[in-house]
């Protein structure tokens, strides 16, 4: 059941980056990699500045949702040069 809802919670963050960071959606597999990914990103962030989204699902997706917006930020620059 934690795996399932890895795919889920990986999957609403990785479509909501995608249209707050691009306008677009990057497909579901791909959302689902970005939500995962941005996840483990959005945690280290927020762990290094020592600030806490509340717990929850509500607080998962928030945290996954802005580290997969870094990530979408940073592969867009990382393109561009």
């Amino acid at each position: 059941m934690n795996f399932l809802w890895l795919i889920v919670i990986g999957l609403i963050a990785g479509w909501l980056a995608g249209m707050i960071a691009g306008g677009v959606g990057f497909g579901i597999l791909g959302d689902i990699i970005l939500g995962i990914l941005g996840s483990f990103v959005g945690g280290y962030l927020f762990n290094a500045l020592g600030v806490s989204a509340g717990g929850g699902t509500l607080g998962t997706i928030i945290v996954a949702t802005i580290g997969a917006v870094v990530l979408v930020v940073l592969l867009r620059l990382i393109r561009r040069v």
